[in-house]
């Protein structure tokens, strides 16, 4: 058991490091091509940092642990919402109005109901995965072309070029601790599973969800200590419309992925009520604030208990 808890916080601790490295290399590699800042923060960082999602997901599904591959994407949506802004909310109260965002919450809203009728159908196939990417990438690309704005400090911070070796030796990097860490990551939560009698799905759900989530949480906690914590806002919203179409499509795309009939009725209801309620709070105070941040924690903790 030790050993597999080892493991674990390697396959973690790979996972992150791997995310910093793929997406600094791959940020300069972009601004090396002459691509926009806008264009790197919506492809670039946001496939970056939905990299220990994608892979945990598609090893998961391709290792037959389906269930891990699905609990992943769904609880990373529910963390990042509930723990992620709950924990940079706590610390600095977040400013809701960023240009943009309410056309950014309907497609995370869009998004969480298409998971929600994906549950009831009970499987993602090929072509739902390729329909749910086509529409990733049509949006992206809207966003893209619609979205002219002057550059933002935070997108200044994305003009970063590396020496070539290094901007190789970290975009290789990267990928390799991404691979490694989540063949790690999904062999150790299924030893630990199966030796306490916990479902995989349960597994997916938390500590598979959390731990692909670190990049994200890292990024709102730095956010949130510099007194920009509406930065770690736009990453939630951004990485909830990414895991969804884009890193279940993708998994699809390459296997079918089935639908545990226990994440249709309680856990993804549980992700769209709670993406909901973040859209409401939004809309009516037009701020997250310390205390919502601190219930949003405690919701987030009572989920958790409720699931083991």
């Amino acid at each position: 058991m030790l050993i597999n808890i080892l493991l674990l916080a390697a396959g973690l601790a790979l996972l992150t490091f791997g995310a910093e490295f793929l997406v600094r290399g791959a940020i300069s590699l972009a601004n090396r091509l002459g691509m926009p800042p806008l264009l790197i923060g919506l492809t670039v960082v946001g496939f970056g940092t939905s990299m220990p999602e994608l892979l945990v997901s598609l090893q998961a599904a391709l290792g037959g642990a389906p269930a891990i591959a699905v609990g992943n994407v769904v609880g990373s949506n529910t963390a990042n919402i509930l723990l992620i802004l709950g924990v940079a909310a706590a610390i600095s109260p977040i400013n809701a109005r960023i240009p943009n965002l309410k056309r950014d919450l309907v497609m995370m809203l869009v998004a969480a109901v298409v998971m929600l009728g994906l549950g009831y159908w009970g499987v993602v196939n090929f072509w739902l995965g390729l329909a749910m990417f086509v529409a990733l990438a049509s949006y992206l690309a809207w966003v893209t072309y619609t979205d002219r704005r002057r550059l933002t400090q935070e997108e200044a911070d994305l003009v970063v070029k590396l020496e070539g070796w290094k901007e190789a030796l970290f975009i290789v990097g990267g990928l390799g601790g991404l691979f490694f860490g989540a063949d790690l990551l999904i062999d150790a939560a299924t030893a630990i599973a199966k030796s306490y009698g916990i479902s995989e799905a349960v597994i997916g759900l938390t500590i598979v969800a959390v731990g692909t989530s670190l990049p994200e949480l890292a990024t709102s906690v730095v956010a949130a200590f510099r007194r920009h914590a509406e930065v770690a806002l736009g990453n939630v919203v951004g990485s909830n419309i990414f895991n969804i179409l884009g890193i279940l499509g993708i998994t699809a795309m390459v296997i079918p992925v089935p639908v545990e009939a226990s994440m249709a009725s309680f856990d993804i209801p549980v992700m769209l009520a709670v993406s909901v309620a973040l859209v409401a709070l939004i809309l009516m105070a037009g701020r997250i604030g310390r205390a919502a941040g601190l219930a949003m924690l405690a919701a987030y903790t009572g989920y958790v208990a409720w699931l083991f």
